[in-house]
């Protein structure tokens, strides 16, 4: 005849299975507990986010929209190895600290999905760096996402306000307006954010994440500035948007180029450009000081994108083409292929 349990075998059996369930819940706790930047964290470079984000360089790592694969989010080395899928979103205007990589889904548009107005399944989202499960901070559309901090500012739309400057904490708390203009925050050094006027004026404003105040620290009829210490660049609406510099300083400008500009990246000391001309247009780059202009490719193309090795632009009619070139050196342009079976 067996023998049959005692109440103390009963009492450590249910014990156990406590304690394993208190486990599995701090394990659980752990792993979508939230992780907070300790100091000011820059998401992405301004001239990346004017040119719709579609590269990011974190570390030693690149997170890109993958032209071989409908433009999903994936991770590769500097040099272009070791490319991991990481999701299956749609992904553009991407920005990643040590913990995350942050994003702007668009899985239903059916031509660009990087066009202003697509407003189809367009969210804000948070993935952990290696992949995994996906964290939708705002479930509305979104555009335009820059990181700040602990931070994400973002023009959000809806149908009361529609289009308007937003900002969320990572974790998906405290959203809320900022302002009630959809002002692009691309170009944001430390606490700063710097953006031109659209209502009153152009000017250059300078934003302080610290309470949301801007105040203007350059007149002029600007387009998407791209600030660096005291150094601005812009597109001078006044002058044919040609290529501008001006030190914020002292208020003194510089004209870099008397091509018209229809979009720049600027990173370190060199800039490219896509020059607007009726019968020879062409991707350029040039000195931040205004030499060493030279023609990179002939022909139309946008979202340039910029990181430590590589120049990455795709044909004006093409997000499906991607080419690349050293980002200094001799030039040598190439099409970015990956293998993504």
């Amino acid at each position: 005849m067996s023998k049959q349990p005692t109440k103390k075998n009963a009492f450590l059996v249910l014990f156990i299975l406590l304690v394993i369930a208190i486990f599995v819940s701090v394990i659980r706790h752990q792993l979508n507990k939230t992780h907070f930047n300790d100091g000011l964290v820059n998401g992405n470079t301004a001239g990346n986010l004017y040119n719709a984000g579609l590269f990011c360089e974190r570390g030693e790592t690149i997170y890109f929209s993958n032209p071989s694969d409908n433009h999903k989010l994936y991770s590769m080395t500097a040099q272009g190895a070791e490319v991991k899928k990481l999701s299956d979103d749609t992904v553009s205007y991407i920005n990643a600290d040590d913990h995350y990589v942050y994003y702007v889904r668009n899985n239903s548009s059916k031509d660009s999905a990087f066009s202003f107005l697509k407003w189809n399944d367009n969210s804000l989202c948070r993935i952990p760096k290696g992949g995994g499960e996906v964290t939708v901070l705002d479930k509305d559309p979104s555009l335009y996402a820059s990181l700040v901090g602990n931070y994400v500012y973002y023009i959000h739309y809806d149908k009361q306000d529609a289009s308007s400057l937003y900002k969320i904490k990572i974790d998906g708390n405290e959203r809320q307006q900022v302002s009630a203009h959809p002002y692009l925050t691309c170009s944001a050094n430390g606490s700063y954010i710097y953006y031109n006027g659209l209502e009153k004026d152009h000017n250059i404003y300078r934003l302080d994440t610290a309470g949301d105040a801007a105040v203007s620290v350059f007149t002029g009829n600007c387009y998407q500035p791209v600030v660096d210490g005291d150094t601005a660049y812009f597109l001078d609406a006044d002058n044919n948007y040609a290529l501008t510099l001006a030190d914020l300083s002292t208020g003194e400008t510089k004209v870099l180029t008397d091509d018209r500009v229809d979009t720049f990246n600027v990173y370190g000391s060199v800039i490219y450009y896509q020059r607007n001309h009726k019968n020879h247009p062409a991707l350029c780059r040039i000195g931040t000081d205004g030499n060493g202009q030279e023609e990179v490719c002939e022909g139309n193309f946008t979202d340039i994108n910029i990181t430590s090795s590589y120049v990455y632009f795709y044909p004006y009619d093409n997000d499906k083409m991607c080419y690349r070139t050293p980002r200094t050196g001799p030039v040598h342009v190439s099409q970015f292929i990956t293998n993504t079976k």
